[in-house]
Protein backbone atom coordinates (compact mmCIF):
# COMPACT_ATOMS: atom_id res chain seq x y z
CA UNK A 1 0.00 0.00 0.00
CA UNK A 2 1.34 3.53 -0.75
CA UNK A 3 2.57 5.73 1.49
CA UNK A 4 -0.88 8.43 0.34
CA UNK A 5 -3.10 5.38 1.35
CA UNK A 6 -1.91 4.71 4.48
CA UNK A 7 -2.30 8.68 5.13
CA UNK A 8 -6.29 8.08 4.58
CA UNK A 9 -6.45 5.24 6.39
CA UNK A 10 -4.89 6.89 9.55
CA UNK A 11 -6.94 10.00 9.04
CA UNK A 12 -10.53 7.69 8.80
CA UNK A 13 -9.47 6.00 12.30
CA UNK A 14 -8.99 9.27 13.85
CA UNK A 15 -12.43 10.48 13.13
CA UNK A 16 -13.74 7.16 13.83
CA UNK A 17 -12.05 7.30 17.54
CA UNK A 18 -13.02 10.85 17.54
CA UNK A 19 -17.17 10.28 16.75
CA UNK A 20 -16.72 7.35 19.18
CA UNK A 21 -15.87 9.47 22.23
CA UNK A 22 -18.08 12.28 21.13
CA UNK A 23 -21.07 9.98 21.55
CA UNK A 24 -19.20 8.66 25.04
CA UNK A 25 -19.06 12.15 26.42
CA UNK A 26 -22.65 13.31 25.25
CA UNK A 27 -24.06 10.31 26.72
CA UNK A 28 -22.40 11.60 30.15
CA UNK A 29 -24.03 15.05 29.26
CA UNK A 30 -27.28 13.52 29.45
CA UNK A 31 -28.21 15.18 26.40
CA UNK A 32 -31.19 13.83 24.34
CA UNK A 33 -30.90 10.74 22.06
CA UNK A 34 -32.63 10.70 18.68
CA UNK A 35 -36.48 9.23 19.61
CA UNK A 36 -36.56 10.91 22.92
CA UNK A 37 -38.40 13.70 22.30
CA UNK A 38 -41.16 11.34 20.56
CA UNK A 39 -41.62 8.73 23.46
CA UNK A 40 -42.09 11.97 25.66
CA UNK A 41 -46.10 12.37 26.80
CA UNK A 42 -48.53 13.44 24.40
CA UNK A 43 -51.86 15.59 24.54
CA UNK A 44 -55.07 14.13 24.47
CA UNK A 45 -57.18 16.76 22.69
CA UNK A 46 -60.34 16.20 21.13
CA UNK A 47 -59.22 18.33 17.97
CA UNK A 48 -56.69 14.90 17.12
CA UNK A 49 -53.15 14.43 18.47
CA UNK A 50 -50.63 17.40 18.16
CA UNK A 51 -46.88 17.52 18.87
CA UNK A 52 -45.40 16.25 22.30
CA UNK A 53 -44.66 18.95 25.03
CA UNK A 54 -40.95 19.75 25.10
CA UNK A 55 -39.06 19.65 28.48
CA UNK A 56 -36.93 21.25 30.67
CA UNK A 57 -34.25 18.74 31.45
CA UNK A 58 -36.07 16.08 30.13
CA UNK A 59 -38.22 16.06 33.06
CA UNK A 60 -41.11 19.31 33.83
CA UNK A 61 -42.47 20.45 30.52
CA UNK A 62 -42.11 23.90 29.89
CA UNK A 63 -44.55 25.86 30.97
CA UNK A 64 -44.32 28.85 28.14
CA UNK A 65 -44.75 25.03 26.06
CA UNK A 66 -48.42 24.38 28.23
CA UNK A 67 -49.14 28.31 27.99
CA UNK A 68 -48.81 28.53 24.29
CA UNK A 69 -50.62 25.36 23.99
CA UNK A 70 -53.52 26.25 26.37
CA UNK A 71 -53.80 30.19 24.67
CA UNK A 72 -55.94 29.78 22.38
CA UNK A 73 -58.99 27.85 24.18
CA UNK A 74 -59.02 30.18 27.15
CA UNK A 75 -61.39 33.76 26.39
CA UNK A 76 -62.29 36.54 27.96
CA UNK A 77 -66.10 36.84 29.30
CA UNK A 78 -68.12 39.95 30.01
CA UNK A 79 -71.52 39.95 31.74
CA UNK A 80 -74.02 43.20 31.75
CA UNK A 81 -76.64 42.94 34.77
CA UNK A 82 -79.88 45.29 34.84
CA UNK A 83 -80.54 46.40 38.44
CA UNK A 84 -83.43 48.30 39.38
CA UNK A 85 -83.14 50.75 42.20
CA UNK A 86 -85.73 50.75 44.60
CA UNK A 87 -87.79 53.83 45.34
CA UNK A 88 -87.36 55.32 48.73
CA UNK A 89 -89.74 54.89 51.36
CA UNK A 90 -91.33 57.89 53.03
CA UNK A 91 -93.43 58.40 56.08
CA UNK A 92 -97.23 58.75 55.76
CA UNK A 93 -97.17 61.79 57.02
CA UNK A 94 -94.91 63.66 54.84
CA UNK A 95 -96.12 61.76 51.29
CA UNK A 96 -97.64 64.92 50.37
CA UNK A 97 -94.56 66.65 50.25
CA UNK A 98 -93.07 64.34 48.27
CA UNK A 99 -95.70 62.92 46.07
CA UNK A 100 -93.76 63.79 42.79
CA UNK A 101 -90.64 61.62 43.94
CA UNK A 102 -93.34 58.68 44.99
CA UNK A 103 -94.47 58.71 41.77
CA UNK A 104 -91.49 58.59 40.28
CA UNK A 105 -90.71 54.91 38.67
CA UNK A 106 -87.55 53.49 39.81
CA UNK A 107 -84.58 53.84 37.58
CA UNK A 108 -82.38 50.75 35.88
CA UNK A 109 -79.17 50.37 36.60
CA UNK A 110 -76.57 48.70 34.33
CA UNK A 111 -73.60 46.69 36.24
CA UNK A 112 -70.51 45.15 34.34
CA UNK A 113 -68.32 42.29 35.37
CA UNK A 114 -66.19 40.10 33.21
CA UNK A 115 -64.29 37.00 34.32
CA UNK A 116 -63.05 34.07 32.34
CA UNK A 117 -63.84 30.75 30.82
CA UNK A 118 -62.26 27.75 28.27
CA UNK A 119 -63.26 26.27 25.58
CA UNK A 120 -64.74 22.52 25.42
CA UNK A 121 -66.04 21.39 21.83
CA UNK A 122 -64.70 22.49 19.10
CA UNK A 123 -68.60 24.22 17.89
CA UNK A 124 -68.50 26.35 20.44
CA UNK A 125 -69.45 25.05 24.42
CA UNK A 126 -67.35 27.16 26.86
CA UNK A 127 -67.21 26.27 30.59
CA UNK A 128 -66.72 28.82 33.24
CA UNK A 129 -68.35 29.50 37.05
CA UNK A 130 -71.98 30.08 37.79
CA UNK A 131 -71.28 33.57 39.66
CA UNK A 132 -69.60 35.03 36.05
CA UNK A 133 -72.47 34.73 34.05
CA UNK A 134 -75.31 34.21 37.24
CA UNK A 135 -78.42 36.74 36.52
CA UNK A 136 -76.81 38.27 33.07
CA UNK A 137 -78.82 39.99 30.52
CA UNK A 138 -76.02 40.24 28.17
CA UNK A 139 -72.77 37.65 27.99
CA UNK A 140 -70.21 38.65 25.05
CA UNK A 141 -66.92 36.18 24.56
CA UNK A 142 -63.76 37.69 23.31
CA UNK A 143 -61.28 34.93 22.07
CA UNK A 144 -57.70 35.18 22.04
CA UNK A 145 -57.83 36.55 18.14
CA UNK A 146 -60.20 39.19 19.66
CA UNK A 147 -63.61 37.88 17.43
CA UNK A 148 -66.24 38.57 20.12
CA UNK A 149 -69.43 36.94 20.26
CA UNK A 150 -72.69 37.19 22.10
CA UNK A 151 -72.89 33.83 24.45
CA UNK A 152 -76.03 31.91 25.41
CA UNK A 153 -76.07 30.43 28.90
CA UNK A 154 -76.99 27.11 28.44
CA UNK A 155 -77.24 25.83 32.14
CA UNK A 156 -75.80 27.22 35.71
CA UNK A 157 -75.39 24.74 38.95
CA UNK A 158 -75.08 27.59 42.00
CA UNK A 159 -74.21 24.05 43.70
CA UNK A 160 -71.21 23.53 42.19
CA UNK A 161 -70.62 27.34 40.85
CA UNK A 162 -70.38 25.74 36.85
CA UNK A 163 -71.96 27.32 34.10
CA UNK A 164 -71.81 26.17 30.47
CA UNK A 165 -72.51 29.26 27.94
CA UNK A 166 -71.71 28.66 23.28
CA UNK A 167 -70.90 30.96 21.61
CA UNK A 168 -72.51 30.52 17.45
CA UNK A 169 -68.44 29.51 16.40
CA UNK A 170 -67.07 26.51 14.32
CA UNK A 171 -63.37 24.84 14.26
CA UNK A 172 -62.81 26.40 17.91
CA UNK A 173 -59.62 24.64 19.88
CA UNK A 174 -60.99 23.00 22.51
CA UNK A 175 -58.65 22.26 25.95
CA UNK A 176 -58.42 18.27 26.80
CA UNK A 177 -59.98 17.71 29.83
CA UNK A 178 -57.76 15.64 32.24
CA UNK A 179 -58.86 13.68 35.66
CA UNK A 180 -58.81 15.88 39.27
CA UNK A 181 -59.11 12.46 40.73
CA UNK A 182 -55.33 12.18 39.81
CA UNK A 183 -53.97 14.99 41.03
CA UNK A 184 -51.60 14.90 43.75
CA UNK A 185 -50.98 17.29 46.44
CA UNK A 186 -47.29 19.34 45.47
CA UNK A 187 -47.88 18.70 41.77
CA UNK A 188 -47.14 21.58 39.76
CA UNK A 189 -50.22 23.77 38.03
CA UNK A 190 -50.65 26.74 35.62
CA UNK A 191 -53.87 28.96 36.93
CA UNK A 192 -54.88 30.60 33.48
CA UNK A 193 -57.31 33.74 33.07
CA UNK A 194 -57.93 36.99 32.64
CA UNK A 195 -57.27 38.16 36.29
CA UNK A 196 -58.01 42.29 37.12
CA UNK A 197 -58.97 42.69 33.42
CA UNK A 198 -55.65 41.51 31.84
CA UNK A 199 -56.33 39.43 29.12
CA UNK A 200 -54.81 36.03 29.17
CA UNK A 201 -52.69 36.14 32.22
CA UNK A 202 -50.25 32.69 33.74
CA UNK A 203 -49.46 32.13 36.90
CA UNK A 204 -47.45 28.83 38.35
CA UNK A 205 -47.77 26.87 41.89
CA UNK A 206 -48.49 23.41 42.94
CA UNK A 207 -51.66 21.61 44.57
CA UNK A 208 -51.92 22.47 47.92
CA UNK A 209 -54.76 20.52 49.00
CA UNK A 210 -57.75 18.68 47.67
CA UNK A 211 -61.45 18.16 49.43
CA UNK A 212 -61.34 21.71 50.91
CA UNK A 213 -64.82 23.30 51.59
CA UNK A 214 -65.36 27.09 50.92
CA UNK A 215 -68.21 28.61 53.16
CA UNK A 216 -69.59 31.71 51.17
CA UNK A 217 -68.68 31.17 47.55
CA UNK A 218 -72.43 29.87 47.51
CA UNK A 219 -75.33 29.99 49.36
CA UNK A 220 -74.48 28.48 53.08
CA UNK A 221 -77.89 27.63 53.48
CA UNK A 222 -78.47 25.07 49.74
CA UNK A 223 -78.65 21.59 51.75
CA UNK A 224 -77.42 20.24 48.22
CA UNK A 225 -74.54 22.50 47.78
CA UNK A 226 -71.27 20.41 46.64
CA UNK A 227 -68.07 21.42 47.54
CA UNK A 228 -64.63 19.67 46.46
CA UNK A 229 -62.39 22.10 46.02
CA UNK A 230 -59.23 22.00 44.76
CA UNK A 231 -56.79 24.62 46.95
CA UNK A 232 -53.42 25.72 44.83
CA UNK A 233 -51.13 28.72 45.66
CA UNK A 234 -51.34 29.61 41.81
CA UNK A 235 -51.66 33.16 41.80
CA UNK A 236 -55.82 33.80 41.18
CA UNK A 237 -57.22 36.99 41.15
CA UNK A 238 -60.23 38.94 40.40
CA UNK A 239 -61.03 37.75 36.61
CA UNK A 240 -59.59 34.43 36.79
CA UNK A 241 -63.26 32.79 37.61
CA UNK A 242 -63.73 30.70 35.23
CA UNK A 243 -60.53 30.19 33.77
CA UNK A 244 -58.52 26.55 33.70
CA UNK A 245 -55.76 24.92 36.34
CA UNK A 246 -53.94 23.11 33.91
CA UNK A 247 -51.62 20.22 34.78
CA UNK A 248 -47.96 19.96 33.33
CA UNK A 249 -49.53 17.94 30.36
CA UNK A 250 -51.81 20.94 29.17
CA UNK A 251 -55.01 19.01 30.92
CA UNK A 252 -57.67 20.81 32.84
CA UNK A 253 -57.94 19.30 36.19
CA UNK A 254 -60.11 22.67 37.53
CA UNK A 255 -62.08 25.14 36.96
CA UNK A 256 -61.23 28.57 39.18
CA UNK A 257 -63.27 29.87 41.50
CA UNK A 258 -62.36 31.54 44.18
CA UNK A 259 -60.00 32.70 46.96
CA UNK A 260 -59.34 33.11 50.96
CA UNK A 261 -58.14 36.28 51.74
CA UNK A 262 -59.02 39.59 53.99
CA UNK A 263 -58.17 41.70 51.14
CA UNK A 264 -60.35 40.56 47.93
CA UNK A 265 -56.77 40.10 46.30
CA UNK A 266 -54.54 36.69 46.44
CA UNK A 267 -53.21 36.18 49.39
CA UNK A 268 -52.17 32.82 49.03
CA UNK A 269 -55.02 30.41 48.87
CA UNK A 270 -57.04 29.82 45.59
CA UNK A 271 -59.81 27.42 45.11
CA UNK A 272 -60.84 25.83 41.73
CA UNK A 273 -63.31 23.11 40.96
CA UNK A 274 -62.52 19.63 40.32
CA UNK A 275 -63.09 19.03 36.48
CA UNK A 276 -64.29 15.28 37.15
CA UNK A 277 -67.01 17.42 39.12
CA UNK A 278 -67.34 20.14 36.44
CA UNK A 279 -67.71 17.58 33.34
CA UNK A 280 -70.82 15.83 35.25
CA UNK A 281 -71.99 19.33 35.58
CA UNK A 282 -71.25 20.07 32.25
CA UNK A 283 -72.98 17.13 30.93
CA UNK A 284 -76.12 17.49 32.67
CA UNK A 285 -76.54 21.17 31.62
CA UNK A 286 -76.27 20.48 27.58
CA UNK A 287 -77.97 17.76 27.60
CA UNK A 288 -81.04 18.17 29.85
CA UNK A 289 -80.68 21.98 31.08
CA UNK A 290 -80.55 20.70 34.89
CA UNK A 291 -78.81 19.25 36.87
CA UNK A 292 -79.90 15.37 38.78
CA UNK A 293 -78.34 14.56 41.88
CA UNK A 294 -79.23 11.67 43.91
CA UNK A 295 -79.49 11.47 48.04
CA UNK A 296 -78.49 8.87 50.19
CA UNK A 297 -80.96 10.74 52.85
CA UNK A 298 -78.60 11.46 55.97
CA UNK A 299 -76.75 14.87 57.28
CA UNK A 300 -73.19 14.05 57.36
CA UNK A 301 -70.48 15.82 59.51
CA UNK A 302 -66.80 15.17 59.68
CA UNK A 303 -65.55 12.42 62.40
CA UNK A 304 -63.82 13.97 65.39
CA UNK A 305 -61.52 11.92 67.97
CA UNK A 306 -64.23 11.11 69.84
CA UNK A 307 -66.22 9.57 67.27
CA UNK A 308 -63.24 7.46 66.44
CA UNK A 309 -62.99 6.38 69.90
CA UNK A 310 -67.11 5.60 70.64
CA UNK A 311 -67.30 3.25 67.67
CA UNK A 312 -63.77 1.80 67.94
CA UNK A 313 -61.76 3.14 65.66
CA UNK A 314 -57.93 3.20 65.37
CA UNK A 315 -57.62 5.68 62.57
CA UNK A 316 -59.45 8.95 62.62
CA UNK A 317 -61.36 8.59 59.22
CA UNK A 318 -64.97 8.42 58.00
CA UNK A 319 -67.97 10.74 58.04
CA UNK A 320 -70.68 10.16 60.83
CA UNK A 321 -74.29 10.44 60.56
CA UNK A 322 -75.26 13.16 61.98
CA UNK A 323 -79.60 13.18 60.81
CA UNK A 324 -81.96 11.52 58.78
CA UNK A 325 -84.40 12.56 55.91
CA UNK A 326 -87.45 11.76 58.47
CA UNK A 327 -88.91 8.35 57.20
CA UNK A 328 -88.14 8.60 53.52
CA UNK A 329 -84.63 8.04 54.13
CA UNK A 330 -83.10 5.41 51.92
CA UNK A 331 -80.67 5.22 54.42
CA UNK A 332 -82.53 4.92 57.49
CA UNK A 333 -84.62 2.14 55.92
CA UNK A 334 -81.55 0.62 55.15
CA UNK A 335 -81.05 -0.16 58.67
CA UNK A 336 -77.66 2.73 59.35
CA UNK A 337 -78.46 4.54 62.86
CA UNK A 338 -77.36 7.83 64.09
CA UNK A 339 -73.64 7.94 64.83
CA UNK A 340 -72.55 5.41 62.18
CA UNK A 341 -69.39 6.11 60.81
CA UNK A 342 -69.17 5.87 57.45
CA UNK A 343 -65.88 4.71 56.06
CA UNK A 344 -66.85 3.57 52.64
CA UNK A 345 -69.33 3.74 49.46
CA UNK A 346 -68.76 0.79 47.29
CA UNK A 347 -65.29 -0.41 48.58
CA UNK A 348 -63.95 2.81 48.53
CA UNK A 349 -62.32 4.61 51.70
CA UNK A 350 -64.05 7.83 52.81
CA UNK A 351 -62.02 10.86 54.53
CA UNK A 352 -64.16 13.42 54.26
CA UNK A 353 -67.31 15.63 53.90
CA UNK A 354 -66.85 16.58 50.33
CA UNK A 355 -65.66 13.22 49.29
CA UNK A 356 -69.11 11.60 49.95
CA UNK A 357 -71.12 14.61 49.28
CA UNK A 358 -69.43 14.63 45.38
CA UNK A 359 -69.31 10.47 45.50
CA UNK A 360 -73.37 10.63 46.32
CA UNK A 361 -74.58 13.68 44.73
CA UNK A 362 -73.59 13.32 41.36
CA UNK A 363 -75.08 9.06 40.54
CA UNK A 364 -78.21 8.66 39.82
CA UNK A 365 -81.38 8.52 41.62
CA UNK A 366 -82.59 4.65 41.36
CA UNK A 367 -79.08 3.15 41.57
CA UNK A 368 -78.17 1.10 44.20
CA UNK A 369 -74.52 1.81 46.82
CA UNK A 370 -73.06 -0.27 49.09
CA UNK A 371 -72.63 1.47 52.40
CA UNK A 372 -70.20 0.41 54.98
CA UNK A 373 -70.28 1.66 58.72
CA UNK A 374 -68.71 0.93 62.18
CA UNK A 375 -71.17 1.22 64.70
CA UNK A 376 -69.05 0.10 67.26
CA UNK A 377 -66.09 -1.98 68.84
CA UNK A 378 -64.54 -1.32 65.73
CA UNK A 379 -66.93 -3.62 63.48
CA UNK A 380 -67.91 -2.99 60.26
CA UNK A 381 -71.31 -3.24 58.35
CA UNK A 382 -72.03 -2.57 55.09
CA UNK A 383 -75.63 -2.02 53.77
CA UNK A 384 -76.81 -1.90 50.17
CA UNK A 385 -79.03 1.61 49.96
CA UNK A 386 -80.76 2.86 46.90
CA UNK A 387 -81.18 6.37 46.24
CA UNK A 388 -83.45 8.88 45.92
CA UNK A 389 -83.50 12.02 43.99
CA UNK A 390 -82.16 15.16 45.85
CA UNK A 391 -85.15 17.07 44.78
CA UNK A 392 -87.76 14.81 46.85
CA UNK A 393 -85.14 14.16 49.85
CA UNK A 394 -85.94 16.58 52.48
CA UNK A 395 -82.70 17.05 54.24
CA UNK A 396 -78.82 17.17 53.36
CA UNK A 397 -77.13 14.82 51.21
CA UNK A 398 -74.21 15.34 53.59
CA UNK A 399 -73.66 18.85 55.69
CA UNK A 400 -70.14 20.14 57.19
CA UNK A 401 -72.19 21.00 60.31
CA UNK A 402 -73.21 24.07 62.10
CA UNK A 403 -69.76 26.23 62.39
CA UNK A 404 -71.47 28.46 64.62
CA UNK A 405 -68.93 30.51 67.03
CA UNK A 406 -67.89 29.50 70.51
CA UNK A 407 -70.40 30.78 73.11
CA UNK A 408 -69.38 33.56 75.14
CA UNK A 409 -66.98 32.95 78.98
CA UNK A 410 -69.43 31.68 81.05
CA UNK A 411 -69.14 30.80 84.92
CA UNK A 412 -67.20 26.83 85.94
CA UNK A 413 -70.14 24.75 86.62
CA UNK A 414 -68.72 21.28 87.86
CA UNK A 415 -72.24 19.90 88.05
CA UNK A 416 -71.73 17.14 85.62
CA UNK A 417 -68.76 15.04 83.99
CA UNK A 418 -68.98 17.32 80.38
CA UNK A 419 -68.70 20.80 81.72
CA UNK A 420 -72.47 22.27 80.98
CA UNK A 421 -75.10 22.91 82.98
CA UNK A 422 -78.54 21.56 82.73
CA UNK A 423 -82.26 23.13 83.10
CA UNK A 424 -85.36 20.85 82.35
CA UNK A 425 -87.35 22.10 79.74
CA UNK A 426 -90.49 24.95 80.85
CA UNK A 427 -94.17 24.57 79.96
CA UNK A 428 -93.76 27.82 77.94
CA UNK A 429 -90.68 26.62 75.95
CA UNK A 430 -92.74 23.70 74.92
CA UNK A 431 -95.51 26.02 74.04
CA UNK A 432 -94.03 28.08 72.19
CA UNK A 433 -92.03 25.86 70.14
CA UNK A 434 -94.54 23.84 69.49
CA UNK A 435 -92.75 20.75 70.39
CA UNK A 436 -94.05 17.28 69.98
CA UNK A 437 -93.05 14.90 72.87
CA UNK A 438 -90.05 12.82 70.79
CA UNK A 439 -88.21 17.02 70.65
CA UNK A 440 -88.37 17.53 74.49
CA UNK A 441 -85.30 17.48 76.79
CA UNK A 442 -83.03 19.19 79.12
CA UNK A 443 -81.81 22.25 77.95
CA UNK A 444 -78.23 23.27 78.02
CA UNK A 445 -77.96 26.76 79.97
CA UNK A 446 -74.21 27.22 80.42
CA UNK A 447 -71.54 25.70 79.35
CA UNK A 448 -68.05 25.96 81.43
CA UNK A 449 -65.09 27.71 80.10
CA UNK A 450 -62.46 25.38 78.66
CA UNK A 451 -64.20 22.21 79.80
CA UNK A 452 -64.93 19.60 77.73
CA UNK A 453 -67.86 21.07 75.94
CA UNK A 454 -66.09 23.88 75.34
CA UNK A 455 -65.31 23.56 71.73
CA UNK A 456 -68.38 24.94 70.05
CA UNK A 457 -70.25 21.16 69.66
CA UNK A 458 -72.85 22.42 71.91
CA UNK A 459 -74.45 25.44 71.77
CA UNK A 460 -76.06 27.34 75.65
CA UNK A 461 -79.26 30.07 76.43
CA UNK A 462 -76.25 31.99 78.13
CA UNK A 463 -74.44 32.45 74.41
CA UNK A 464 -77.30 34.27 73.20
CA UNK A 465 -78.55 31.78 70.52
CA UNK A 466 -81.57 29.27 70.64
CA UNK A 467 -80.06 26.51 73.04
CA UNK A 468 -79.64 22.85 72.79
CA UNK A 469 -82.18 20.44 73.98
CA UNK A 470 -80.63 17.08 74.96
CA UNK A 471 -82.53 13.87 73.90
CA UNK A 472 -80.44 10.70 74.45
CA UNK A 473 -77.50 9.75 76.13
CA UNK A 474 -76.06 6.62 74.31
CA UNK A 475 -78.97 4.67 74.24
CA UNK A 476 -81.12 6.30 76.78
CA UNK A 477 -83.30 8.88 76.19
CA UNK A 478 -84.10 11.36 78.93
CA UNK A 479 -86.43 13.99 79.53
CA UNK A 480 -84.93 15.99 82.26
CA UNK A 481 -82.06 16.74 84.17
CA UNK A 482 -82.18 14.11 86.88
CA UNK A 483 -82.48 11.69 83.93
CA UNK A 484 -79.39 12.98 82.31
CA UNK A 485 -76.93 12.82 85.34
CA UNK A 486 -78.09 9.39 86.21
CA UNK A 487 -77.72 8.51 82.35
CA UNK A 488 -73.95 9.28 83.01
CA UNK A 489 -73.68 8.55 86.34
CA UNK A 490 -71.30 5.26 85.45
CA UNK A 491 -68.90 7.39 82.86
CA UNK A 492 -65.38 7.05 83.83
CA UNK A 493 -62.67 10.30 82.88
CA UNK A 494 -61.80 9.46 79.47
CA UNK A 495 -64.71 8.09 78.11
CA UNK A 496 -66.43 9.30 74.95
CA UNK A 497 -69.87 9.91 75.69
CA UNK A 498 -72.49 10.14 72.61
CA UNK A 499 -75.08 12.42 72.69
CA UNK A 500 -77.86 13.51 70.40
CA UNK A 501 -79.44 16.97 70.51
CA UNK A 502 -81.67 19.52 69.16
CA UNK A 503 -81.28 23.16 68.34
CA UNK A 504 -84.40 24.91 69.13
CA UNK A 505 -84.34 27.61 66.92
CA UNK A 506 -82.97 26.23 63.53
CA UNK A 507 -85.85 24.08 62.43
CA UNK A 508 -85.15 21.19 65.10
CA UNK A 509 -82.64 18.80 62.88
CA UNK A 510 -81.38 16.05 65.26
CA UNK A 511 -77.62 16.06 65.00
CA UNK A 512 -75.01 13.55 67.31
CA UNK A 513 -72.82 14.93 69.37
CA UNK A 514 -69.56 13.22 70.90
CA UNK A 515 -67.55 14.45 74.18
CA UNK A 516 -64.90 12.68 76.19
CA UNK A 517 -65.72 12.97 79.46
CA UNK A 518 -63.22 14.68 82.24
Amino acid sequence: MSSKGRDFMKLGGIIAVAFIAGLVFASGLGLPRPGQAEASHAVNVVTGPRAPLRTVNGVVPSFAEIAERVRPSVVYVTIQRTERTPNVQVPPEFRDFFRFHQQEPSQPHIREGSGSGFIVSRDGYILTNNHVVADANKVKVTLLDNREFDARVIGRDPRTDVAVIKIPADNLAPLALGSSDDARIGDWVLAIGNPLNLQFTVTAGIVSAKGRGLSGLSDDNDRYQIQDFIQTDAAINPGNSGGPLVNLQGEVIGINAAIASQTGFYAGYGFAVPINLARRVMDDLIATGRVQRAALGVAIKQITPEDADAVGLSDIHGVVVNDFSGTNSPAKAAGIQLGDVIVALNDTAIDHVAQLQTMVGFRRPGEAVRVTIVRSRGQRQTFDVRLTSADADSTQVASAGSGREKPAAVANDASTKLGIQLEDMSPDIVREAGLSEDKRGPIVSDIEEGGPSWDGKLQAASSGGGPDAILWVSSTRIHSRAEFLRAIHDVRSGEVVTLRVVNLSNGLPMRVVRIRAR
